[in-house]
């Protein structure tokens, strides 16, 4: 098998690297070392091993394996970096979304404990002294006094449409009767009896009418719009 000796190559770099050194030291006054101390500095020198061609191949391989492992390992840490921060993101995504939904549920109770306070604190129709007759503003202070301050534009809207806020109107052809025009206008005996000539009676009607068909004179209001009854 043939060897490939590393003695020439040695020999020539000293050669070379001496020769550089004696250029330089010519013009600072230096001497050059004679030929036979080049041949001692490359005896000298550390010998490399007789490499085998076959085994020169296998090294080569061995190399480029290294070098394909390497990679790999690169690609892999990238690959593991990335998905941990996509992770983060994802999670992060998700911690505000919970945050967004969390904060809109409350505002949602908020809302509806303000709805619930503002129906808690309107009186009740038996808390007004009736009267022979009743002005329309009479008749809208009454309603604003019993109707939630948020629900009472919706409420008024309907009231407008149905009766001009009066509550001795009646429609000859139906026999709807009163603010909210209730059909037939007897139903409102459910809320007193005074239900043709009280207009608390009435408002009081009405407001349970449309809290339970539609939740509220708001939903109420928004099917009018769409119907033109209610």
């Amino acid at each position: 098998m043939s060897r490939i000796s590393v003695r020439g190559f040695a020999v020539a770099s000293a050669t070379a690297v001496t020769t550089v050194g004696a250029v330089v030291g010519v013009a600072s006054g230096n001497t050059q070392p004679s030929g036979d101390n080049l041949e001692a500095a490359a005896a000298d020198g550390t010998l490399l091993a007789d490499i085998p061609v076959g085994q020169q191949a296998q090294v080569q391989v061995s190399s480029l394996t290294q070098q394909a492992d390497a990679q790999a390992a690169a690609a892999d840490a990238a690959a593991k970096k990335s998905a941990e921060e996509a992770a983060r993101i994802q999670a992060a995504k998700t911690a505000k979304a919970k945050k967004e939904a969390a904060e809109d549920e409350a505002e949602r109770e908020r809302e509806a404990a303000e709805a619930r306070a503002n129906r808690d604190a309107v009186r009740d129709a038996s808390t007004f002294s009736a009267q022979s007759s009743y002005t329309v503003a009479e008749v809208k202070a009454i309603a604003r006094q019993m109707v939630p301050a948020d629900q009472f534009q919706c409420f008024s809207n309907i009231v407008n449409h149905e009766s001009t806020w009066n509550y001795r109107a009646q429609n000859p052809s139906s026999g709807a009767y009163g603010l909210v025009q209730a059909l037939p206008g007897s139903k409102m005996s459910s809320a007193g009896a005074d239900w043709q000539t009280n207009p608390a009676t009435q408002i009081k009607w009405g407001l349970n009418y449309m809290n339970s068909r539609y939740d509220s004179p708001c939903g109420a209001w928004s099917f009018w719009q769409a119907n033109h009854w209610y």
